[in-house]
This record gives structure tokens, C-alpha cells and sequence, in this order.
């Protein structure tokens, strides 16, 4: 009964706030009076939408920008999670590393991308680099704190059985901070669309930042709303998916501890 509630509340409540925010949007449209390349009606994107989900372009933009994203999401897992490692396990490298780890978050990554267009050219290669730089740090910093916040009565049992510390890590740690690092992935995945459509404007590609620029440059703002209205919808729901799956392995993590206190 408990997870039938949580599912409704979880497909319910956005719904409800979306259908009031386009209520929203519609009062605002009504009451301004504005023109339609600067603020268009809800239902003019809504027909605009329609349109082009019925052709082929706006599905290949919407795929190659996908291809971008979870391309530098694939490069940010297997930089960032071996670095979460080697950061929990040793506190020489850590106290190495860790400074120059909060430097780079200071340089924005859109000031990057002439660098990479000079180092790699355009195209794929540099926006899934750039998708990377984005997506690696939240990884890193979610892996590693689930790595340190495994309950430390939990590994003492697993030596005493004895355990090694590879065993520890592939059987005991890494599972339990499993879920952080989802959470990690879950926010860097935001940001990895967010570097393929601003990589595309910069760097070039045929994506959803391609598309974009074009309707920008024919002041197509229905085409922008429409574009937009699509590419949010599709990280929304990998969002979603992914935190589903996030959540359910909280629930599995937590069914063990709820015997035992009973």
C-alpha cells in the first residue's frame, strides 16, 4: 500500500505542477499582450511540438545529442569512479589531489572548449570531452562519499571474516556506495546534455545545439520552446529512471537491517 502511494505521489505531484505552471505561462501570455517571437502561447509549442516529433529532424538532432551526452558520461564514470578509489584508499593521494580537484572547478567549462577545438578539432570527440569535464566531478565527489559513509562495524565483520581489502572494495564498499554514486551520475547526466547542447553552439555538431542555433538565428522562438520542450522531457526522464533505480537499490540495501531489528 506504501509503494502503491509513493508511485502515485511520484507520477501525480510533477504533473500537477507542470499543469500549473503552463497555467501559469497562459496568464502571463494573456495579460502581457507580448508578440509571439518574444513569448508564445503554451498551446502554439504544444502544436509546434506535434510537428516536429512527426518528422525526422528534430529525432536525429535529439539522438545525436544523446550519443554526446551519455558518451561523456561513459568517460566521466571511468575517470571519476578509479579516482574516488584511489582517493578513499590512500590518504597521500588524497592530500595530493584534493586541491587540485577544487582548482578545476573554478575554470568554467565553456572556457575550455576553444582549448579543446585547438587540442582535438570539432565535432564528437571535443563535446564528449566536454560533456566529461562536466559530468566528473559531482561522480567523484558522490562515489567518494559513499565510499566513506559505509558503516565501519560492516567492513570491521568483513575482515574478521577475512576479507581482503580487493574483496572489500568489489563486495562490501563498492555495493553499498553504489547508490551515491547513481546519485552522482544522476546529476552529472543534467549536466552532460547541458555540455552537449552548449558544445554543439561552440564546437559544432548536427544535435539539439546545432538545431537551436538555427532557430535562434531565424527568430524562431516557438521552434526554441519546442526544441527545449523536447530535450528537458528526455533528461527528465532518464533523470527519473535513473533515480528509480537509485532509490530501489536503497530498498534492497535497507531490507536486511529491518529484519535484524525485528
Amino acid at each position: 500500500m506504501g509503494t502503491h502511494r509513493t508511485t502515485l505521489r511520484t507520477i501525480t505531484a510533477p504533473v500537477v505542477l507542470g499543469l500549473v505552471l503552463v497555467g501559469l505561462w497562459q496568464l502571463l501570455v494573456s495579460r502581457a499582450g507580448w508578440p509571439a517571437f518574444v513569448l508564445p502561447a503554451p498551446g502554439d509549442v504544444l502544436v509546434r511540438l506535434g510537428n516536429d516529433l512527426s518528422g525526422p529532424l528534430l529525432w536525429r538532432a535529439l539522438g545525436l545529442t544523446l550519443i554526446e551526452a551519455l558518451g561523456g558520461c561513459a568517460v566521466g564514470l571511468l575517470a571519476g569512479i578509479p579516482l574516488a578509489v584511489a582517493i578513499h584508499e590512500s590518504r597521500w593521494f588524497s592530500a595530493a589531489v584534493n586541491p587540485f580537484l577544487g582548482a578545476t572547478q573554478a575554470i568554467p567549462a565553456i572556457a575550455l572548449a576553444p582549448l579543446l577545438v585547438l587540442w582535438i578539432g570539432y565535432g564528437l570527440p571535443a563535446v564528449v570531452l566536454l560533456c566529461a569535464l562536466m559530468v566528473f566531478f559531482p561522480i567523484l565527489v558522490s562515489a567518494l562519499l559513499g565510499l566513506r559513509h559505509v558503516d565501519p562495524e560492516v567492513v570491521d565483520a568483513a575482515r574478521m571474516d577475512g576479507a581482503g581489502r580487493a574483496s572489500l572494495l568489489a563486495f562490501i564498499e563498492g555495493p553499498l556506495a553504489l547508490p551515491s554514486a547513481l546519485a552522482g551520475l544522476r546529476n552529472g547526466f543534467t549536466l552532460s546534455i547541458t555540455g552537449a547542447v552548449v558544445g554543439e553552439m561552440v564546437m559544432g555538431g548536427n544535435g539539439m545545439g546545432q538545431l537551436l542555433t538555427v532557430q535562434r538565428d531565424q527568430v524562431d522562438t516557438v521552434g526554441m520552446f519546442s526544441t527545449l520542450f523536447a530535450l528537458c522531457t528526455v533528461a527528465s526522464t532518464i533523470y527519473s529512471l535513473i533515480r528509480h533505480f537509485e532509490r530501489s537499490l536503497r530498498l534492497e540495501d535497507s531490507r536486511p537491517l529491518r529484519k535484524a531489528s525485528r
